[in-house]
C-alpha cells in the first residue's frame, strides 16, 4: 500500500509536466497554423461569404448595394447568353479534358523508357506549364492568324486552298482555344503520370512477361489499375482548372466572335468590372462553384468503383 502511495505521488508531478508539454506543444502547433488560417479567412472564407451576400443584390460599386432576393438567379434561367457561355464552358472542359489526359499519360510512357535525351523531353514538354498563360496565347494567337499565321500558312503548302479562319470563325474559334489549351497543359499532367509509372513495382512487369502477357496486357491489366489513382487526382485537379478557364479566352478571342468562346469566368469578369453589375456576377460565380462542387462530389462517390490505392 505504502508503494502505491508512493508510486501516485511520484507520478502526479511527471503527469503535470507532460500536461504542460502537451498544451505548449499545441499552443505552438496553433502558432504555426495561425498566419495560414488568417489569409483562408481573410482572402477566401469571408469573400466567398460576401460573394454570396453580393449575389442577392443590385450593385454597381458606387451606390450602396439594393437588396434583389432571388432576381439575379431568375435572370440567370432566363439569359440566353449565360445558357450560350454555360455550354461553351462545358464544350471546352470536355473537349480539354479527356484529350491532355491520353496525350499526358501516352508522354509519360514515352519518357519512363530509357531513350537518349528523355531529361531534355521531360523539360521540353513541362516548359508551357511555367510559361506565362498571356505568353503562350500571344504566341498561338499568330499561330492561329488566318491571313500570315503559321498553321494557315502549312495548310496552304500542303494544298488546303481555303483553310479556316480560326479565331474569326464561330465555328473555330473554341476548337482552337481547346487545342491551344491541350497543348499548354499536357506536361503538368505528364509529370503526374510519370511520377505514379515510377512507382508501379517493376516485379508486376517481369511476372507478366514470364507469364506472356502481350505489351497490351501488361498496360491494360497493371499500368491502368497502379495508374488510378493518379488518374483520379489529375482528372479531379483537370476539371477544375478547365472550368475556370479565362486567359486563354480574354487573350485571343475576347469571348468573340458572337460569344463564340466566351466561358463562365471570362463572363464573370466582363459583368464585374464591364458592366459593373456585381450582383449578376457573384450569382455567375456561385453558379459555377455549385457546378465544380457538384462535379468533384460525384467523382469522389464514385472513385471506389474503379480507384485502388493498395
Amino acid at each position: 500500500m505504502a508503494v502505491d502511495v508512493k508510486r501516485s505521488v511520484r507520478a502526479g508531478p511527471r503527469q503535470a509536466h507532460s500536461g504542460r508539454l502537451q498544451r505548449r506543444t499545441t499552443s505552438t502547433a496553433y502558432g504555426f497554423l495561425l498566419p495560414n488560417l488568417l489569409g483562408f479567412l481573410i482572402f477566401t472564407f469571408f469573400p466567398v461569404l460576401a460573394a454570396l451576400l453580393i449575389s442577392f443584390s443590385h450593385w454597381d460599386l458606387l451606390r450602396p448595394p439594393e437588396w434583389a432576393g432571388l432576381a439575379n438567379y431568375r435572370r440567370l434561367v432566363d439569359d440566353a447568353t449565360f445558357h450560350r457561355v454555360l455550354r461553351n464552358t462545358f464544350v471546352y472542359v470536355l473537349g480539354t479534358v479527356p484529350a491532355q489526359m491520353v496525350l499526358a499519360l501516352l508522354v509519360a510512357m514515352a519518357l519512363n523508357a530509357r531513350i537518349p535525351g528523355r531529361l531534355f523531353f521531360r523539360a521540353a514538354y513541362f516548359m508551357p506549364v511555367v510559361a506565362s498563360t498571356v505568353a503562350v496565347a500571344l504566341v498561338w494567337r499568330w499561330i492561329f492568324h488566318a491571313d500570315f499565321g503559321l498553321l494557315n500558312s502549312v495548310l496552304f503548302m500542303l494544298g488546303v486552298d481555303d483553310p479556316p479562319s480560326w479565331l474569326q470563325s464561330t465555328r473555330w474559334a473554341l476548337p482552337a482555344i481547346i487545342i491551344m489549351s491541350i497543348w499548354q497543359q499536357i506536361g503538368f499532367s505528364m509529370v503526374l503520370f510519370l511520377a505514379g509509372l515510377q512507382s508501379v513495382p517493376a516485379h508486376l512487369y517481369e511476372a507478366a512477361k514470364i507469364d506472356g502477357a502481350s505489351s497490351w496486357h501488361r498496360f491494360v491489366h497493371i499500368t491502368i489499375p497502379m495508374l488510378s489513382s493518379t488518374t483520379f487526382f489529375v482528372l479531379v485537379i483537370s476539371i477544375i482548372n478547365s472550368f475556370q478557364v479565362f486567359d486563354q479566352a480574354f487573350i485571343m478571342t475576347e469571348g468573340g466572335p458572337a460569344n463564340a468562346t466566351n466561358t463562365l469566368v471570362f463572363n464573370i469578369y466582363r459583368y464585374a468590372f464591364q458592366f459593373f453589375q456585381m450582383g449578376y456576377a457573384a450569382a455567375m460565380a456561385w453558379v459555377l462553384f455549385a457546378i465544380i462542387f457538384v462535379v468533384t462530389v460525384v467523382q469522389f462517390r464514385y472513385q471506389r468503383q474503379w480507384v485502388h490505392y493498395d
